[in-house]
């Protein structure tokens, strides 16, 4: 088990408790996500998972977070996570995918971030594959039908759009997790592409969103 201070063990315990009031989830996600934590602490240490200061909130801020697409998509399906770094939301939504027809790609060109992610999938047995290759080229090479594209914290969203574009034509709908600079990024974004979007409110975070886009067409006048 991962060593961890006792005001930390404490703060983790009542954090859990309020995130699964927020998100309820079943027995065993809960379990295998016990056990995503548990490696997530034993490799913060050596590999920058998460920024220390949110570790007491670990449930609230990054597992629960991740969980709330669940309040605009099944659990079902191909999801792809492209930069899953810490495994936010790739590796809990692939948790909660366990016990239903789901899987998940994870997309991390880190080395050490991608290792993580594989035994992240090995000990939650999580239904899920890293790649641990650049995201425009995963996505030039994925041919198979998708059903959502999600990434948190990873790029602004006029690049996730550039990067999954391709994607979101054949079908799939992107998940982007945003904080309170979502119009200003929108702004950006509807000068390149013209897009069919909806704005959650987020469920764990006052002031972020997630951004749900069905479609993506570059304007002409910018193609080049």
């Amino acid at each position: 088990m991962a060593s961890q201070s006792p005001d930390l063990t404490t703060a983790l315990a009542a954090d859990k408790a309020a995130a699964l009031r927020l998100m309820p989830v079943s027995r065993e996600t809960i379990s295998r996500l016990d056990a995503y934590v548990e490696l997530l602490l034993q490799w913060q240490d050596k590999t920058n998972l998460v920024a220390p200061s949110t570790l007491p909130q670990l449930w609230t801020r990054h597992i629960a977070d991740s969980l709330q697409l669940f309040s605009i998509a099944p659990h079902i399906g191909t999801w792809i996570d492209i930069g899953s770094g810490g495994g936010f939301p790739g590796i809990v939504v692939a948790c909660a995918l366990s016990s239903v027809d789901g899987e998940m790609h994870l997309i991390e060109r880190n080395n050490k971030k991608a290792a993580f992610l594989r035994e992240a999938l090995r000990v939650t047995g999580a239904p899920g594959t890293v790649h641990p290759r650049d995201i425009v080229d995963f996505v030039d090479s994925f041919s198979a039908p998708a059903d959502y594209i999600t990434a948190r914290a990873v790029a602004p969203l006029k690049v996730l759009i550039e990067m999954s574009a391709s994607l979101i034509a054949r079908g799939a709908t992107a998940l982007f997790l945003k904080g309170q600079d979502v119009e200003a990024e929108l702004t950006e974004a509807t000068k390149y592409w013209k897009l069919k979007h909806r704005l959650h409110l987020s469920l764990t975070s006052p002031g972020s969103f997630i951004v749900e886009i069905t479609a993506a067409e570059r304007h002409s006048d910018t193609a080049a």
